[in-house]
């Protein structure tokens, strides 16, 4: 599917300018706007995938209050257009916090690289935004809950705890194995092991956890997992506690 662009600039001569550009990079404009007042209608009529804003523009309004307006009430990334780059107007651009900045004259290369950057900065923001508020979510029902979700891209994976067999810290980032699959997320061993049910699941290293009930052998302080060929380590502060989980006759 296209990206969608609204687009707002007072002059007209620029304005269909950037329209031409935009369409021929691909791009569809779903509305234009040369005034601030109309720049938000058009936002909350078409929800655009972004928006394309002059910051001078005529009427009451300029692009900075109406970028600031339309972020208020839609979550889309805005790329500000001006041929003013002083560092007052930065700065007071910066407030409305943009997904990026076109000095005129631009190019049709700058055009297209300020929105795909634009784009991709604000697919990682909402990633981030519902893997923290699913996390969070996590946190308040892990007393009651027997199964978690893993996220996985843009998708929440739901696996069972009995089906979650070792979590591993690797390098900045946590991988969760299950029977059937790895999962590679944004996160911290110290997270992870918040969210893990205590009765099911063991910190035997600082670099694993593991599900106590996918234990299949323990030997000279190295953890054999059932189904994988992976050994996992026991760090010396941690013997202690796991002797104390299992039953050892």
């Amino acid at each position: 599917m296209p990206i969608n662009i609204l687009v707002t600039e007072d002059e007209s001569i620029v304005r269909k300018d950037i329209e031409r550009c935009l369409g021929n990079l691909g791009y569809n404009v779903v509305a234009s706007a040369d005034n601030g007042e109309d720049a938000i209608s058009m936002a909350m009529k078409h929800k655009p995938d972004l928006a394309l804003m002059d910051i001078m523009i005529k009427g009451d309004m300029n692009g900075i209050a109406a970028a600031e307006e339309i972020k208020r009430n839609m979550d889309i990334p805005v790329v500000f257009l001006t041929a003013y780059a002083d560092e007052s107007t930065l700065n007071e651009a910066k407030m409305a916090e943009p997904h990026g900045y076109i000095l005129k004259p631009f190019k049709d290369v700058d055009i297209q690289t300020a929105i795909e950057m634009a784009l991709h900065k604000h697919g990682k923001e909402q990633e981030m935004r519902q893997e923290t508020d699913f996390l969070r979510s996590l946190a308040e029902h892990k007393e009651d809950s027997d199964i978690i979700f893993v996220k996985n891209r843009s998708r929440l994976i739901r696996v069972k705890n009995e089906d979650l067999l070792f979590v591993e810290a690797l390098k900045d980032y946590v991988v969760v194995h299950t029977t059937n699959e790895s999962y590679t997320i944004h996160s911290t061993m110290k997270d992870v092991e918040t969210k893990l049910s205590h009765s099911d699941f063991m910190r035997v290293h600082r670099s694993y956890i593991v599900n106590i009930e996918a234990v299949e052998s323990i030997k000279y302080s190295v953890i054999s997992i059932r189904g994988m060929e992976k050994e996992i380590p026991v760090g010396g502060s941690y013997k202690d506690s796991l002797a104390q989980r299992i039953n050892l006759l």
